[in-house]
């Protein structure tokens, strides 16, 4: 069995080197949501993975830098791991290209053969990132309730409730108090988290206590947003339903996972003040 490099004690390198890349299958996880491989998926969506970190040579040997966003199908058979990805970006600082366009066609290849799918990925200019700003994300917060929380309370979805003397509504909410753990580490994983949905109304004390119950959990972002997807559309049963995640960086690298089972309005990218 393979080791992940997560949490390993790890020399970078000093050449170039795509056999860094490690897959982690999105399987094993979705198996415990009730998904089988046979079965369609009840979502379809996209990772959104920034890189600040970027660099590589030119022809004549001068560094190069560039913000590069990747976009990794939700239904791609394998995650990257995080580490490796840091450890790849890191050998192609010592790598020479002739244009941007070969580093693009390098990069792109590389990281598809180890998803198994294609990978979009996209360089921008520091200044254009710069250019976006900052913003938080649409809704309403639920953070503002008063609520009484067991610091030992964990994810069950059975928090989780409608308001059954309620017609349908179209309603976005937001909480900033998601956080889990990485799975491998233990260090923890702060997210902002916003949940879109048409259906009868979500009762938001016991969706508040059912995020702040992932404080406990060991799990990768990506699997923390899958899950929370299922349980929500499995126990409140909305017509329709997106959940979108954007975790704070860590080793110059940020995830946000997008699931969705509706042609709701494609995530833009644009980092919030924790990023």
């Amino acid at each position: 069995m393979a080791i992940l490099p997560l949490g390993q004690s790890t020399q970078y390198p000093d050449q170039y080197d795509p056999t860094l890349l490690f897959p982690i299958p999105r399987l094993e996880n979705r198996l415990k949501l009730g998904i089988s491989a046979s079965q369609p998926l009840p979502f379809f969506g996209v990772d959104l993975w920034n890189a600040y970190e970027l660099c590589w040579l030119n022809s004549k040997g001068k560094p190069q830098i560039a913000l590069a966003e990747f976009l990794i199908p939700a239904d791609s058979p394998n995650m990257i791991e995080s580490k490796s990805l840091k450890l790849y970006l890191n050998s192609l600082n010592s790598k020479q290209f002739d244009n941007e366009n070969d580093v693009h066609e390098c990069l792109t290849a590389d990281l598809s053969k180890v998803a198994g799918t294609i990978i979009q990925a996209r360089f921008y200019e520091p200044e254009h990132i710069a250019k976006r700003g900052i913003t938080e994300l649409s809704g309403q917060l639920i953070d503002r309730l008063d609520i009484l929380v067991d610091p030992h309370c964990f994810a069950d979805p059975a928090l989780l409730s409608i308001d059954k003397t309620s017609g349908a509504i179209e309603q976005c909410l937001v909480s900033h108090l998601l956080k889990s753990n990485c799975p491998v580490t233990g260090q923890p994983d702060w997210a902002s988290i916003q949940i879109h949905y048409r259906g009868r109304p979500i009762l938001e004390e016991g969706l508040l206590r059912y995020l702040i119950g992932f404080r406990q959990l060991g799990e990768f972002h990506e699997h923390c947003v899958e899950t929370i997807f299922c349980a929500i559309n499995n126990q409140c049963k909305p017509e329709k339903l997106s959940v979108y995640a954007r975790y704070t960086r860590r080793g110059g690298i940020d995830i946000n996972p997008f699931r969705t089972n509706f042609n709701s309005v494609w995530p833009d990218n644009t980092r919030h003040a924790r990023q």
